[in-house]
């Protein structure tokens, strides 16, 4: 009993970890808690034997885990955009906004962006578990290379040619919580307002519009792309029964929004802003996942 104890111990100190892995190769935070279960559970039959650096074997067998759950969607959600993307936006992080921006950023230093989600989402399974690993967590190409099965050099094109892609493909956006939050609140008092101008004026020229209102509602329900600011803000007038009802909430790290009525949220909103303009709009709309999400923070 001591000795299984004491593994749970070793398991609890890279627990943050194994949850940032995960949350990274699969997008979502319920499935991402479900793999490192999973992997502790794998831990636990083995008792620790023969494991010298925990936190290595732990990192590669949670990689292991999210690569086969990749490999198992044998199911789109959707077929991708001439770009390479679609409609879908992850399943969101939601939390208050700190009180004192630059002191409580820190607090959200290991938040990943709904848009770095999106081109993650795009790669090929192998792709994502190579750039996530190396790139983002330093495990050693030699190690990747045994989980997906090729020859460390062949692991290292893999990973290069993901980060080509998540490089070209990642909006630029400013980190400072205060100039996120001016213009996303300038994006919402020029939509209750119903003033085009005001809006179109908030919006980068070629900003992205993108929303998911789930695969079984389609398009009837509003999933869509749209580019350019005009386009975007005809778009978005659509969705300006939700501005009274949103408050600005931290998005995955980033200012966005929440609309909730009735106690049930009715969409989250994740924005990317770079000098003052918003450059990227996500939206999730829809009911099922939406009815998942925890929004308890926002009240705190």
């Amino acid at each position: 009993m001591r000795g299984r104890r004491r593994l749970a111990e070793r398991f609890e100190e890279h627990r943050g970890q194994l949850r940032a892995v995960a949350h990274r190769m699969l997008g979502s935070p319920a499935e991402a808690e479900d793999a490192v279960q999973e992997a502790w559970l794998r831990l636990d039959r083995t008792g620790g034997d023969g494991i010298d650096n925990p936190g290595a074997w732990l990192t590669t067998v949670t990689g292991r885990i999210c690569l086969d759950l990749l490999r198992s969607r044998t199911a789109r959600r959707e077929e991708p955009m001439p770009d390479g993307f679609g409609t879908f936006v992850p399943d969101p992080v939601v939390r208050a906004l700190p009180r004192a921006d630059p002191e409580q950023e820190a607090l959200h230093s290991d938040s990943v962006g709904i848009a770095l989600l999106v081109v993650l989402e795009a790669l090929e399974p192998d792709e994502r578990l190579a750039f996530v690993l190396h790139d983002m967590f330093a495990v050693p190409f030699a190690d990747i290379a045994r989980i997906v099965e090729r020859s460390p050099a062949a692991t290292r094109q893999m990973a290069g040619r993901a980060r080509r892609r998540v490089r070209d493909a990642t909006p630029a956006a400013d980190p400072d919580l205060g100039r996120q939050r001016r213009a996303v609140e300038a994006f919402l008092a020029a939509s209750r307002a119903g003033d085009f101008e005001a809006l179109v004026a908030v919006l980068h020229p070629d900003v992205v519009l993108r929303v998911d209102a789930g695969a079984l509602a389609g398009g009837v329900a509003g999933s869509k792309v749209v580019r350019g600011a005009r386009k975007v803000v005809t778009g978005a007038f659509h969705f300006r029964h939700l501005a009274g009802l949103a408050r600005v909430v931290l998005v995955n790290g980033a200012v966005g929004t929440v609309a909730v009525s009735e106690g049930r949220p009715q969409s989250v909103t994740y924005a990317t802003v770079a000098d003052g303009l918003i450059t990227g709009l996500y939206i999730l709309s829809d009911p099922e996942r939406l009815a998942r999400l925890d929004l308890s923070a926002p009240e705190a």
